[in-house]
């Protein structure tokens, strides 16, 4: 097999990225440094990706080689322009949303497609009920429940109205963060999320409902109410095999140096000024298990992974991760007391973009047999930018473990990119579904003998 040479030496330091939408890096040229191609790309190997006849567009015009681990297989399922989060339904079709396009698709697991649903507003999250009776939408501006037998999605029903989006009037279409994330928990109870409309929008805390926040509504139905605050853009919204509901979120941009003493080569004191070597590496973004009342800071607090806090080139642990309070808006904790906070169970480095979050509930084969899937989306706006991939955190007694990847290869050293992945499913055969919106595609993701 021919390697590119840039698979062949991985880089796995972790370096500048931000939120997850808007154009593509292409050139690295300012800074001169490598960008990376994979978080943590120890173990992985080149694959080619196999496209089938009449795929072979744009990017797949020309060979494109992922990092997987060892004797895995990727190959382009079906083409799905601007796909974003996806579910395997109780008999065994893959739903795919297409928010841009207001529809859910149905997919085999030979890439066929038909149409499921359509006419909606920006659906983004999918999730069934325990009993597999149910499909819930989160749409842009609400939830809606489906029927769901043999194939079909029918009477559909509002269960959770008057979410905000762009086309709230209090808004006036100003709105960063308005696609909306659903789970179900095993008591029927469905979450779902409710992102903030700004990097640093404080308003957001007191609307009503509140934005920056997972919402509950009760498995007997009723009023959503508020179940975690403080959670910037919880797109990744999943429940764990105890139940537990967890969330993967993109933190802010431009964050300032919350520390009132020097940073790096500074003369006097950097705090509350935005330092770009500082907001290289923060803050890190949480992935959180959720729990009645949880509050995750934003925008008043940021999770800090440094375990020298406050200095230049300190190691990074994004573990148990703590939070301190923003120098732009909560300055000695004025406004909230960060420390008084439960540290974040688990994180990504900074301005990862995490998109889509699941579960394998056993499906994989060892390693990967129980622990979560998260499709991280890469930076828009970084020099040197971070790395798309689907990541993996392994699962034991109810804790989430380290992050490692599991795809990678979207972005070669210049930066350049062919894919950027938002979400990650495990499927009835023992395989991985990878949505990417950039790249228009569907990607099955096998382990040996899959």
């Amino acid at each position: 097999m021919r390697i590119a040479p840039w698979l062949a030496a991985l880089v796995t330091l972790p370096l500048l990225a931000a939120c997850g939408t808007g154009p593509n890096p292409v050139t690295n040229a300012l800074s001169g440094a490598e960008a990376p191609v994979a978080a943590a790309g120890a173990d992985l190997v080149p694959v080619t990706v196999s496209v089938p006849p009449g795929a072979a567009t744009a990017p797949f015009d020309e060979p494109r080689e992922a990092l997987v681990p060892a004797g895995w297989t990727v190959s382009v399922l079906a083409r799905v322009p601007n796909a974003r989060l996806d579910v395997w339904t109780p008999d065994g079709e893959l739903l795919v949303s297409v928010p841009d396009d207001g529809r859910v698709l149905a997919l085999s697991r030979t890439g066929e497609q038909r149409p499921l649903l359509d006419g909606l507003t920006q659906p983004h999250g999918l999730a069934f009920s325990p009993d597999g009776g149910t499909l819930y939408v989160a749409e842009s501006n609400q939830v809606s429940a489906y029927a769901w037998a043999r194939g079909a999605a029918t009477g559909r029903r509002v269960v959770v109205p008057g979410l905000p989006d762009a086309n709230s009037p209090d808004l006036r279409g100003a709105y960063g963060h308005e696609l909306k994330s659903v789970t179900v928990g095993p008591d029927g109870a469905v979450y779902v999320s409710v992102g903030s409309t700004g990097n640093i929008s404080v308003a957001d805390r007191d609307a009503t409902p509140p934005r920056a926040s997972i919402l509950r509504m009760p498995p007997t139905g009723g009023p959503a109410a508020p179940f975690a605050t403080g959670v910037r853009n919880g797109t990744g919204l999943a429940t764990a095999p105890d139940g537990s509901v967890w969330t993967a979120v993109n933190g802010r941009d431009n964050v300032p140096y919350p520390y009132d003493r020097p940073y790096g080569d500074a003369d006097t004191s950097s705090f509350g000024k935005v330092v770009d070597a500082y907001v290289t590496d923060h803050p890190a973004e949480p992935l959180a298990r959720l729990t009645p009342g949880r509050e995750l800071g934003w925008p008043f607090c940021n999770p800090d992974p440094d375990t020298d806090p406050g200095v230049a080139g300190s190691a990074q642990d994004f573990t148990d991760v703590g939070l301190v309070a923003d120098a732009e808006l909560n300055p000695g904790g004025r406004a909230m007391d960060c420390a008084a906070l439960a540290p974040v169970e688990q994180s990504f480095p900074a301005h990862s973009a995490p998109l889509g979050l699941s579960f394998t509930d056993g499906v994989l084969p060892a390693p990967y047999a129980a622990g979560a899937l998260a499709g991280v989306h890469g930076s828009w706006n970084a020099d040197p930018p971070r790395a798309p991939e689907v990541s993996f955190f392994p699962w034991r007694d109810g804790r989430l473990g380290a992050q490692q990847t599991l795809v990678g290869g979207f972005q070669d050293p210049s930066g350049a990119r062919w894919g950027r992945p938002v979400a990650a499913v495990a499927g009835p055969d023992g395989a991985v579904y990878v949505t990417d919106d950039d790249a228009g595609a569907v990607y099955r993701v096998a382990p040996p003998g899959r």
